[in-house]
């Protein structure tokens, strides 16, 4: 198959000979700084799109899709979950009731966040049943004598040496009135299990009770809310706005986005702020390629001449110097992709990146490589490439073949 010539003439001048080593050296420099700057960007969008969707899966895997409160309190909430579930998307529905607590055992003390939940009900919106390590959740639904059950984030028990079967003293904000007044409620509770979420927030500061032990601890004499499930979480925001328009107008909701938009805004900005640093690599080897094209248009303007005069146009010659300054585009490019994603897939397999749980919530970071993310990196970065040989392909084209071949 016969090449254009332009594309022939290219290539040569890329494989140029030992004389003209010092340009095919550049050139190589070239390619290799596309290939870099390429490859660190794939990693750092896997990274970053990886530490996106496993905080959000942590977190909706730990808390519902959508919160809902009504005015005057929820009485019944067996019927007001029955008619929450008739709502299109929502698969899953169960109470809870939130406060705070201070729990105690004998090798210490810790603020805790309190949840009464339904033991039959919340694995419908959360993933409390299958985090469960030890002990088990009907455990909370006990009765008789003995103390009611809790069950505790893994990171929590272990703070406070605690085993399933331990028995821990809660004390709530929430007073009783006596006759030296207001004092606050305290009660025994025996760990009825240990669980691990994946999120850090709940694994070393939540505690889960029965309703029935909820309403005491924290005075209240009906449930807090109703939590919801959905069968498609980006769908989470307009289920929520279309539930007051449904069931009515004393229904108040909060999506999972809403609650956690400060946290998923401030990794985006990280995402696009490490993308634009890592981008310039890239603009650094376009300036490269800039230069070495205008070597190339200085050592070869006698050939650029003979071609001129043979009736070459000046299309052909710029066609010359874009098909080579888009070579070297493209092969480091396709490198730099290869190459990204290879340690990116090497990098998440051995999970090599690791992270203070405390701040991120994980411990260490997936590479999740989306194909629209690497689709976007080859093309801006071929573009890139393109738009540096602008400039050199121009300057040959207006070279005078006379003043070229004057002293030749």
């Amino acid at each position: 198959m016969d090449l254009p010539f332009e594309l022939h003439i290219a290539l040569r001048y890329l494989l140029a000979k030992r004389k003209q080593a010092f340009i095919s050296v550049i050139s190589l420099i070239s390619t290799l700084g596309v290939a870099v700057g390429v490859m660190a960007l794939v990693i750092a969008l896997a990274l970053m799109t990886g530490l996106q969707q496993e905080v959000r899966d942590r977190i909706l895997g730990s808390s519902p899709h959508v919160f809902v409160w009504k005015y005057g309190g929820i009485a019944d909430y067996q019927a007001e979950a029955a008619l929450l579930r008739k709502i299109p998307g929502v698969i899953g529905a169960a109470p809870a009731i939130l406060g705070r607590a201070l729990i105690t055992s004998p090798s210490g003390e810790a603020f805790i966040t309190l949840k009464g939940i339904d033991p039959a009900l919340e694995p419908g919106v959360t993933d409390i049943r299958s985090a469960l390590e030890q002990g088990s959740l009907d455990a909370l639904d006990a009765t008789g004598e003995g103390p009611g059950g809790i069950l505790l984030g893994r990171d929590l028990a272990s703070r406070l040496d605690l085993a399933v079967g331990d028995q821990v003293s809660l004390l709530t904000p929430q007073g009783t009135l006596s006759p030296m007044g207001i004092l606050p409620r305290t009660r025994r509770l025996q760990v009825a299990g240990i669980f691990s979420l994946g999120l850090y927030e709940f694994d070393s500061s939540y505690g889960f009770v029965s309703l029935d032990v909820a309403k005491r601890l924290v005075g209240r004499d009906d449930v807090e809310l109703i939590q919801l499930r959905v069968d498609d979480m980006l769908a989470a925001p307009e289920i929520a706005e279309s539930i007051p328009a449904v069931v009515g107008n004393e229904y108040v909701t909060e999506n999972w986005r809403d609650m956690n938009q400060s946290l998923f805004s401030a990794l985006w900005i990280e995402k696009m702020a490490i993308s634009l640093t890592i981008g310039l690599i890239v603009m650094v080897a376009a300036l490269n390629i800039v230069a070495s094209l205008i070597l190339l248009v200085m050592e070869k303007h006698r050939d650029i001449a003979i071609l001129k005069t043979m009736g070459a146009g000046a299309s052909s010659v710029t066609a010359v110097f874009m098909m080579q300054g888009l070579i070297i585009g493209v092969v480091g490019t396709l490198v730099g992709a290869a190459a990204g994603v290879g340690l990116a897939m090497l990098a998440d397999h051995y999970r090599l990146i690791r992270i203070p749980m405390d701040v991120y919530q994980v411990s260490y970071v997936p590479f999740v490589l989306e194909p629209l993310d690497i689709v976007i990196v080859v093309v801006a970065a071929v573009a890139v490439c393109f738009v540096a040989t602008i400039y050199p392909a121009r300057q040959a084209a207006r070279l005078d073949p006379a003043q070229a071949l004057r002293y030749e």
